[in-house]
Protein backbone atom coordinates (compact mmCIF):
# COMPACT_ATOMS: atom_id res chain seq x y z
CA UNK A 1 0.00 0.00 0.00
CA UNK A 2 1.09 3.58 -0.70
CA UNK A 3 2.04 6.21 2.40
CA UNK A 4 -1.69 6.56 3.51
CA UNK A 5 -2.83 10.14 4.05
CA UNK A 6 -5.39 10.48 7.38
CA UNK A 7 -7.36 13.17 7.32
CA UNK A 8 -7.68 14.66 11.06
CA UNK A 9 -9.80 17.58 12.05
CA UNK A 10 -8.59 19.64 14.45
CA UNK A 11 -11.04 21.77 16.67
CA UNK A 12 -8.32 24.41 18.25
CA UNK A 13 -5.07 25.29 18.69
CA UNK A 14 -4.82 23.12 22.23
CA UNK A 15 -5.89 20.06 21.30
CA UNK A 16 -3.91 19.09 18.53
CA UNK A 17 -3.12 15.26 17.56
CA UNK A 18 -0.18 15.09 19.35
CA UNK A 19 1.34 11.61 20.12
CA UNK A 20 -1.50 9.81 18.31
CA UNK A 21 0.21 12.21 15.03
CA UNK A 22 3.41 11.46 16.33
CA UNK A 23 2.87 7.44 16.19
CA UNK A 24 0.73 7.39 12.70
CA UNK A 25 3.52 9.78 11.06
CA UNK A 26 6.52 7.69 12.20
CA UNK A 27 4.17 4.57 10.75
CA UNK A 28 4.96 6.16 7.66
CA UNK A 29 1.51 8.13 7.59
CA UNK A 30 0.55 11.59 6.44
CA UNK A 31 -1.88 13.51 8.25
CA UNK A 32 -3.74 15.93 6.04
CA UNK A 33 -4.76 18.45 9.41
CA UNK A 34 -7.48 20.48 8.93
CA UNK A 35 -8.61 23.30 11.02
CA UNK A 36 -12.19 24.57 10.52
CA UNK A 37 -11.83 26.97 13.42
CA UNK A 38 -9.12 28.97 11.45
CA UNK A 39 -11.25 28.92 8.24
CA UNK A 40 -10.37 25.05 7.04
CA UNK A 41 -13.00 23.56 4.94
CA UNK A 42 -13.66 20.00 5.25
CA UNK A 43 -14.17 17.82 2.28
CA UNK A 44 -17.72 17.39 1.12
CA UNK A 45 -19.50 13.90 1.06
CA UNK A 46 -18.76 13.36 -2.76
CA UNK A 47 -14.98 13.46 -1.67
CA UNK A 48 -15.34 11.56 1.37
CA UNK A 49 -14.61 8.47 -0.49
CA UNK A 50 -11.27 9.06 -1.60
CA UNK A 51 -10.10 9.28 2.01
CA UNK A 52 -7.97 6.71 3.63
CA UNK A 53 -9.17 7.63 7.21
CA UNK A 54 -10.20 10.03 9.49
CA UNK A 55 -9.25 10.88 12.86
CA UNK A 56 -11.82 13.95 14.94
CA UNK A 57 -10.07 15.24 17.80
CA UNK A 58 -10.89 16.61 20.72
CA UNK A 59 -12.28 20.45 21.96
CA UNK A 60 -13.25 22.26 24.69
CA UNK A 61 -17.07 23.26 22.27
CA UNK A 62 -19.75 21.12 23.45
CA UNK A 63 -20.70 18.61 20.40
CA UNK A 64 -24.42 20.25 19.68
CA UNK A 65 -23.19 23.76 19.99
CA UNK A 66 -22.92 24.65 16.55
CA UNK A 67 -23.14 28.26 17.18
CA UNK A 68 -20.07 28.62 19.02
CA UNK A 69 -18.73 26.01 16.72
CA UNK A 70 -20.32 26.69 13.13
CA UNK A 71 -17.85 23.85 11.50
CA UNK A 72 -19.89 21.00 13.65
CA UNK A 73 -22.25 20.08 11.81
CA UNK A 74 -19.89 19.49 8.39
CA UNK A 75 -17.86 17.29 10.39
CA UNK A 76 -21.08 14.94 11.71
CA UNK A 77 -21.51 15.21 8.42
CA UNK A 78 -17.92 13.99 7.32
CA UNK A 79 -18.62 11.11 9.73
CA UNK A 80 -21.83 9.85 8.69
CA UNK A 81 -20.23 9.79 4.84
CA UNK A 82 -17.16 8.16 6.04
CA UNK A 83 -19.49 5.31 8.01
CA UNK A 84 -21.06 5.40 4.23
CA UNK A 85 -17.99 4.78 2.04
CA UNK A 86 -16.32 2.33 4.46
CA UNK A 87 -13.71 4.64 5.27
CA UNK A 88 -12.42 4.10 9.17
CA UNK A 89 -12.94 6.80 11.47
CA UNK A 90 -11.72 7.44 15.09
CA UNK A 91 -13.37 10.24 17.32
CA UNK A 92 -11.72 11.44 20.32
CA UNK A 93 -13.40 12.86 23.45
CA UNK A 94 -15.74 15.44 21.01
CA UNK A 95 -14.79 14.06 18.30
CA UNK A 96 -16.05 10.30 20.05
CA UNK A 97 -19.24 12.67 20.66
CA UNK A 98 -19.46 13.76 17.40
CA UNK A 99 -19.44 11.06 16.00
CA UNK A 100 -22.11 9.44 17.84
CA UNK A 101 -24.26 12.33 17.33
CA UNK A 102 -23.89 11.73 13.51
CA UNK A 103 -24.66 8.32 13.63
CA UNK A 104 -28.12 8.42 15.63
CA UNK A 105 -26.74 8.84 19.06
CA UNK A 106 -26.76 11.67 21.31
CA UNK A 107 -24.15 13.92 23.83
CA UNK A 108 -24.86 15.52 26.96
CA UNK A 109 -22.66 17.03 30.21
CA UNK A 110 -21.78 13.90 32.61
CA UNK A 111 -24.28 13.45 35.55
CA UNK A 112 -21.68 12.16 37.69
CA UNK A 113 -19.65 15.49 36.74
CA UNK A 114 -16.57 16.71 35.01
CA UNK A 115 -13.68 14.00 34.83
CA UNK A 116 -10.10 15.27 34.96
CA UNK A 117 -8.72 12.27 35.73
CA UNK A 118 -5.93 9.65 34.80
CA UNK A 119 -8.75 7.10 35.02
CA UNK A 120 -8.99 3.07 34.68
CA UNK A 121 -9.77 1.91 31.17
CA UNK A 122 -12.42 -0.39 32.06
CA UNK A 123 -12.43 -2.95 29.16
CA UNK A 124 -15.44 -5.52 28.19
CA UNK A 125 -14.94 -8.68 26.70
CA UNK A 126 -16.09 -7.74 23.46
CA UNK A 127 -12.95 -6.11 23.02
CA UNK A 128 -10.59 -8.58 22.83
CA UNK A 129 -12.26 -9.16 19.42
CA UNK A 130 -12.22 -6.15 17.94
CA UNK A 131 -10.83 -5.18 15.06
CA UNK A 132 -9.35 -1.80 16.53
CA UNK A 133 -9.24 -2.40 19.83
CA UNK A 134 -7.92 -5.91 20.15
CA UNK A 135 -4.25 -4.90 20.73
CA UNK A 136 -5.51 -2.46 23.22
CA UNK A 137 -6.98 -3.75 25.67
CA UNK A 138 -3.99 -3.81 27.87
CA UNK A 139 -4.01 -0.23 27.98
CA UNK A 140 -4.91 0.17 31.44
CA UNK A 141 -5.37 3.69 32.40
CA UNK A 142 -6.66 6.37 30.30
CA UNK A 143 -6.01 10.63 30.31
CA UNK A 144 -9.46 12.38 30.86
CA UNK A 145 -10.25 16.13 30.42
CA UNK A 146 -14.05 16.22 29.66
CA UNK A 147 -17.44 17.34 30.72
CA UNK A 148 -19.70 16.04 28.07
CA UNK A 149 -20.08 11.78 27.75
CA UNK A 150 -22.32 10.04 25.01
CA UNK A 151 -25.37 10.30 26.56
CA UNK A 152 -26.94 7.45 24.08
CA UNK A 153 -25.17 5.27 21.65
CA UNK A 154 -26.03 5.32 17.94
CA UNK A 155 -28.12 1.95 16.93
CA UNK A 156 -26.74 -0.90 16.96
CA UNK A 157 -23.18 1.10 18.31
CA UNK A 158 -21.40 -1.37 21.19
CA UNK A 159 -19.62 0.24 24.20
CA UNK A 160 -16.25 -1.35 25.01
CA UNK A 161 -15.17 0.39 27.44
CA UNK A 162 -16.62 2.40 30.43
CA UNK A 163 -15.21 4.68 33.05
CA UNK A 164 -15.86 4.08 36.65
CA UNK A 165 -18.27 6.49 36.79
CA UNK A 166 -20.37 4.21 33.85
CA UNK A 167 -19.39 6.54 31.17
CA UNK A 168 -19.19 5.17 27.81
CA UNK A 169 -15.17 5.17 27.64
CA UNK A 170 -14.95 3.30 23.93
CA UNK A 171 -17.01 2.35 21.68
CA UNK A 172 -17.56 1.21 18.41
CA UNK A 173 -20.19 3.54 16.91
CA UNK A 174 -20.83 2.29 13.50
CA UNK A 175 -19.22 -0.39 11.29
CA UNK A 176 -16.04 1.69 10.56
CA UNK A 177 -16.36 4.23 12.82
CA UNK A 178 -14.94 4.02 16.47
CA UNK A 179 -14.74 6.43 19.58
CA UNK A 180 -12.66 6.89 22.79
CA UNK A 181 -13.68 9.54 25.72
CA UNK A 182 -10.19 9.23 26.95
CA UNK A 183 -7.51 10.90 25.37
CA UNK A 184 -4.58 9.01 23.86
CA UNK A 185 -2.78 11.62 22.10
CA UNK A 186 -2.22 13.49 25.07
CA UNK A 187 0.89 13.51 27.73
CA UNK A 188 2.48 16.25 29.87
CA UNK A 189 3.17 18.87 27.41
CA UNK A 190 -0.32 18.90 25.83
CA UNK A 191 -2.21 18.54 29.24
CA UNK A 192 0.22 21.13 30.80
CA UNK A 193 -1.24 23.19 28.79
CA UNK A 194 -4.68 22.48 29.67
CA UNK A 195 -3.75 22.99 32.91
CA UNK A 196 -2.15 26.40 32.64
CA UNK A 197 -5.05 27.85 30.23
CA UNK A 198 -8.14 26.04 31.14
CA UNK A 199 -7.63 24.91 34.35
CA UNK A 200 -8.60 27.69 37.06
CA UNK A 201 -12.56 26.44 36.99
CA UNK A 202 -11.68 23.02 37.91
CA UNK A 203 -9.29 23.98 40.68
CA UNK A 204 -12.20 26.18 42.17
CA UNK A 205 -14.10 23.31 41.60
CA UNK A 206 -11.78 21.48 43.95
CA UNK A 207 -9.82 19.35 41.46
CA UNK A 208 -5.92 18.65 42.11
CA UNK A 209 -4.36 19.30 38.91
CA UNK A 210 -0.84 18.97 40.66
CA UNK A 211 -1.38 15.42 41.40
CA UNK A 212 -3.34 15.14 38.11
CA UNK A 213 0.04 15.42 36.58
CA UNK A 214 2.00 13.86 38.69
CA UNK A 215 -0.55 10.93 38.19
CA UNK A 216 0.18 11.47 34.47
CA UNK A 217 3.81 11.32 34.53
CA UNK A 218 3.78 8.31 36.62
CA UNK A 219 1.87 6.17 33.87
CA UNK A 220 4.03 8.03 30.75
CA UNK A 221 5.03 5.13 29.86
CA UNK A 222 2.20 2.90 29.58
CA UNK A 223 -0.39 5.76 28.31
CA UNK A 224 2.67 6.16 25.40
CA UNK A 225 2.44 1.91 24.87
CA UNK A 226 -0.79 2.48 24.61
CA UNK A 227 -1.34 5.39 22.09
CA UNK A 228 1.23 3.21 19.90
CA UNK A 229 -1.04 0.57 19.87
CA UNK A 230 -4.02 1.96 18.67
CA UNK A 231 -2.04 4.10 16.40
CA UNK A 232 -0.52 0.84 14.75
CA UNK A 233 -4.36 -1.07 14.90
CA UNK A 234 -5.98 2.11 13.10
CA UNK A 235 -3.50 1.78 10.50
CA UNK A 236 -3.69 -1.91 10.14
CA UNK A 237 -7.73 -0.91 9.73
CA UNK A 238 -7.02 1.34 6.88
CA UNK A 239 -4.85 -0.79 5.07
CA UNK A 240 -6.85 -3.35 5.13
CA UNK A 241 -9.84 -0.92 4.07
CA UNK A 242 -7.68 0.69 0.98
CA UNK A 243 -6.35 -2.52 -0.11
CA UNK A 244 -10.17 -3.61 -0.09
CA UNK A 245 -11.33 -1.40 -2.66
Amino acid sequence: MAEPTLLVVEHEAGAPAGWLGDELEAAGCALDVRRPYAGDALPGVEATGSLDGVVVLGGSVAAWDDVAAPWLPDTRTLVRAAEAAGVPTLGICLGHQLAAKALGGDAAPNPAGATVAVLPVCWSGEAADDPLFADVVGTAVGVHWNNDVVAALPPGARVLASSPDGAVQAARLGRHVWGVQFHPEAGPDIVGRWVQEDGGPYVDAGFDLEQYLADLREHEAALLDGCRRLARSFLALVGGAVNGR
